[in-house]
């Protein structure tokens, strides 16, 4: 449970942070449940701030004061019906295109409909007219938590001001007590230095030579810097060219289309697994295009680099990919244009940078590929086998859980590589096989899809599509009957419950499957054969469904065994 304190500090970071994005006007009302609002606002001398009785006037002037600077106003309010007297103001904002930061004050979600006082349902409250809502919660004061509010913040008032100006609202449920202690004591997380904001975005609308100029003196004194991509912006492959020009070694997920060129690294997944490689390899500038990577030890690494690197996201938009709170900069440009752009501007770096990436990724395939041999077939071979075989007009459509995880640890570079696409946005396991066919029916060269079990099970109406559409993709299915992910996580010690209620095994025997929506099927068990049915499939007109069978348990430790093989060979 947050102390009394939590909450106040950090309000008092999110009332930092709107200071220092540029917010200098306050409106305040009176309430209760809004104290910890008021205190934070009111005591943060950057802020000017205007008292007012009622809320809909507080609305109006806040109104009137961002219409006449062209700044965010803050305005904050108790809970219940006094946000409902917010709304005239909020639907004009957003109808005249003024940025508005609207906070309101809430129960927290033990006390409402349950009879609470002055407790109304504000979740989106001011529905169309906010051009963003978020329901903040209540949270310990850790540092995580304080980069967060701080982040928060910064995207509160970038929102507002970004693309069609208009309101933005935050709805902050508060837990007694709600007066500050005296004494709150240090920020957990101090605001970046120089009076920064956390995160400092571009104006959108820049053109790609003006954003690659402003990158460039970003990276000037950049000796060590780094470039991870992920999927989600158009024309990523520009970018494995220009890391190639720069010497900049480019840490690309399959789904970014740039795992290619001289300087792009496959195994990262693996390599930062080791914690004595991750720690030789600090880099000093680190920019991020696209979506986050799914590979959770690179995110760990990007999050534990700190301040002192300067990490820069190009987001065109308005995404927000940060779950760590860890940009310092976010461009509202595109990454392959800026860059391009930026390269003219840019001294290439040390080649014994790249250099060292690249060693390491030759020692980590190496490795890989002893582990795994070329003959009894494993979920890490298929992925590795499907991503070196399949002729480059081809679309490796991948489901998440493990297959998505397994392609990104282990596909190696490859300049003439399918294409691969995932329904990461969600990343739910819902509705891959019907996402293959959508893909199949668009474009011309064949899909492959590799999915799991569940996957397949969750949406095995989706395989109608081929007989009633006449569509033909290959689906090559991981299948150890069950929630193999789930193996790899703690709930895998509560044996009572974790076989029946989260491995969930169905017993299914996916060959009846396919005869009963008129695909084809056949059982594969080793890399000789994969590629022979594979062959086979692309050259025919039918879908058809290649079983590959696993163990759980075995899939676990032969994960392990990989990471340690490639850590034991970074050490030689």
């Amino acid at each position: 449970m947050a102390a009394p304190a939590d909450t106040h500090l950090l309000l008092r970071a999110f009332a930092d942070e709107l200071a220092r994005c540029g917010v200098r006007e306050a409106c305040t009302s009176p309430g209760s449940r809004s104290s910890p609002l008021v205190l934070a606002l009111a005591r943060e001398e950057r802020l000017r701030c205007f008292s007012h009785i009622d809320e809909r006037c507080a609305g109006f002037f806040a109104l009137g004061a961002a219409k006449r600077s062209g700044r965010p106003v803050a305005i904050m309010c108790t809970s219940g019906t006094a946000t409902a007297n917010l709304a005239p103001a909020v639907i004009e904002a957003f109808q005249a295109r003024v940025p508005l930061v609207v906070l309101t004050a809430d129960r927290p979600p033990e006390l409402r409909q349950v009879g609470a006082g002055q407790t109304i349902d504000q979740v989106e409250l001011f529905g169309s007219a906010a051009k963003w809502f978020f329901e903040v919660g209540t949270h310990e004061a850790t540092p995580e938590r304080g980069r967060w509010m701080r982040a928060l913040a910064c995207r509160a008032v970038w929102t507002a001001l970004e693309g069609r100006p208009g309101p933005v609202h935050l709805n902050f449920g508060l837990r007694e007590p709600l007066v500050a202690p005296d004494d709150l004591g240090d920020d957990p997380q101090p605001g970046r230095s120089g009076g920064r904001p956390w995160i400092l975005r571009s104006t959108p609308g820049e053109d790609a030579d003006a954003a690659g100029r402003a990158l460039a003196v970003v990276a000037r004194d950049a000796h060590r810097p780094l470039v991870v991509a992920g999927s989600a912006q158009p024309g990523l492959e520009a970018v494995a060219t220009t890391c190639e020009r720069l010497g900049w070694p480019l840490l690309a997920d399959p789904l970014s289309g740039a795992r290619c060129g001289g300087a792009a690294i496959a195994h990262y997944d693996v390599l930062l697994r080791s914690d004595e490689f991750a720690a030789a390899r600090r880099p000093d500038l680190v920019l991020r295009c696209g979506d986050l990577p799914t590979s959770k030890p690179l995110r760990a690494w990007l999050d534990t680099l700190g301040d002192g690197v300067t990490q820069l996201g190009f987001d065109p938009h308005g995404a927000w990919q940060d779950p760590g709170a860890s940009l310092q900069i976010a461009l509202a440009a595109g990454a392959a244009q800026t860059l391009t752009a930026a390269a003219g501007y840019t001294p290439a770096a040390d080649p014994a940078w790249l250099r060292g990436w690249r060693e390491a990724d030759g020692v980590a395939a190496a490795a890989i590929d002893a582990v795994l041999g070329d003959d009894a077939l494993s979920e890490p071979l298929v992925a590795r086998a499907l991503a070196a075989e399949l002729p480059a007009d081809a679309t490796l459509f991948v489901a998440s859980s493990m297959p998505v995880r397994d392609i990104e640890s282990f596909t190696a570079v490859r300049d003439d590589g399918p294409r691969v696409l995932c329904n990461r946005g969600a990343n739910g396991i819902d509705g891959i096989v019907s996402s293959a066919f959508g893909a199949a029916a668009v474009a011309a060269g064949p899909v492959v899809l590799l999915i799991g079990d569940v996957a397949l099970a969750h949406d095995i109406g989706g395989l109608l599509a081929a007989r009633r559409l006449g569509l033909a993709i290959t689906i090559v299915l991981l299948d150890n009957d069950g929630g193999g992910i789930f193996e790899f996580l703690p709930i895998r010690a509560a044996r009572d419950i974790f076989e029946e209620h989260v491995a969930t095994p169905h017993g299914l025997d996916f060959a009846h499957a396919a005869a009963l929506y008129g695909c084809g099927f056949e059982d594969v068990s080793d890399v000789r054969g994969l590629r022979a049915a594979l062959a086979g499939s692309l050259a025919g007109d039918r879908t058809k469904i290649l079983r590959v069978r696993s163990e759980r348990g075995a899939n676990v430790a032969l994960h392990r065994q990989l990471s340690a093989a490639v850590a034991g060979a970074l050490k030689r």
